[in-house]
């Protein structure tokens, strides 16, 4: 039997600031993102904050309507890096076999630190008492026999907690949970779920499984195994590295855009980041995608196959085909985002066949070779002075024509 802990550290972000500034500690405060650039979302905020009924992720402007005192804080992202990293320290004392969910939240395996450590409990206690001697942080811990009723047991006592699921409790204090604090059980899953009339976890469970998988495929079968407390998806390493599936970078302007010029510009500036990663991380991509997000907060997006590269000029054509296919004239947009997906490492040895190759194809050979080595020169520049470097000035799009 497996023994795996989910450490989540209590409104992180909020505990983070309040360890800087104790006199937040008396009055009711959130992170958030500036209201004023309309990144307005409550992040984190602290017990008392909490007791006026605000919640993550919601508007400030809804938070603010429940309590007019709310002190806002903005996020400060280095420093909860920084406590994050300290935490997962802690954590590696335990266990080697330690995967970060997030950045305020791990999963560990001790099934073979208990003839060292003791218990889970015990162990999931020491781990919670020397975050909180050490940094002044609570963590909630759930400890059982799988991640999926381990991170359910975290959630379901809060702060400075530990629930234990195991095989003797688990239908007792999960079936009738609501379905949706289930993992993996999302808005959009719930509503259809609701529509089949399963309401909570052990509806889930005792439901008929391909029943499910006709409804939902291939996620229908993970959640009703994970229901049933089926769950052999092991704890990765510390130092096992996630394979990155895709990259995008997005930004929400401070006023509506529905200048198609402007709003090409803007993606053009994304693109430039997102290529910039793909090739700092020595990855071609074989998937672009675009997003748009209008005022009423209505998404729209759109994706397109193209041959594996990182260059942002192939990008970036194809990012501006897309908009130029998709975007409806006089739409005011608010957020915008570039992706890329179906990722395969850059080989270091790739070579051109030059044998027949006709005399106007070797000049094309060289001149790739010469705008790759000054692409190489830009990220360079760029990794040291960061976005001051853009390359949408530097480098022309070809076959770019206005509307």
């Amino acid at each position: 039997m497996r023994a795996i802990l989910h450490c989540d550290l209590n409104n992180f972000f909020a505990s983070v600031e309040m360890l800087t500034k104790p006199e937040l500690r008396n009055v009711p405060m959130a992170v958030s993102g500036d209201p004023n650039k309309r990144h307005g979302i409550i992040l984190a905020k602290n017990q008392i904050a909490r007791k006026y009924g605000i919640y993550t992720p919601e508007t400030v402007y809804s938070a603010l309507k429940k309590c007019p005192n709310l002190v806002l804080v903005k996020p400060h992202y280095e420093e909860y890096v920084k406590y994050s990293k300290l935490v997962n320290i802690i954590y590696q004392k335990y266990t080697d076999r330690v995967e970060k969910f997030s950045i305020d939240e791990s999963f560990l395996d001790v099934t073979e630190s208990i003839s060292i450590f003791g218990s889970p409990y015990e162990i999931a206690y020491k781990i919670k008492e020397e975050i909180k001697s050490k940094y002044n942080l609570t963590i909630s811990v759930g400890v059982s026999f799988n991640k999926t009723f381990a991170k359910l047991g975290s959630d379901l006592k809060k702060p400075d907690a530990i629930t234990v699921l195991d095989y003797d409790n688990y239908k007792e204090k999960v079936y009738n949970l609501p379905v949706n604090m289930l993992l993996y059980v999302g808005k959009n899953t719930t509503t259809k779920l609701n529509k089949l009339g399963i309401k909570t976890i052990g509806d889930l469970a005792l439901s008929n499984k391909y029943r499910i998988v006709k409804h939902l495929g291939k996620l229908g079968e993970q959640i009703h195994n994970h229901a049933n407390g089926i769950d052999n998806d092991p704890v990765k390493f510390y130092y096992e590295k996630e394979e990155r599936k895709s990259i995008s970078k997005g930004i929400t302007f401070e006023s509506d855009i529905s200048d198609i010029i402007v709003l090409e510009k803007e993606f053009i500036r994304l693109t430039s980041d997102v290529t910039f990663l793909l090739r700092k991380n020595n990855m071609k991509a074989s998937v672009v995608s675009i997003i748009f997000k209008d005022a009423m907060f209505i998404s729209s997006s759109r994706q397109k196959k193209i041959n594996y590269t990182n260059s942002f000029d192939d990008i970036c054509k194809n990012v501006i085909e897309l908009i130029r296919e998709n975007y409806k004239n006089g739409v005011a947009i608010r957020y915008i985002c570039v992706g890329v997906s179906g990722l395969k490492p850059k080989s270091d040895n790739e070579q051109i066949d030059l044998f027949n190759m006709l005399e106007e194809d070797t000049k094309k050979v060289r001149d790739c070779k010469n705008k790759e080595k000054a692409t190489q020169v830009m990220d360079k520049l760029k990794e040291v002075y960061g976005n001051k470097i853009d390359y949408a000035s530097t480098i022309s799009i070809k076959n770019s024509k206005p509307l």
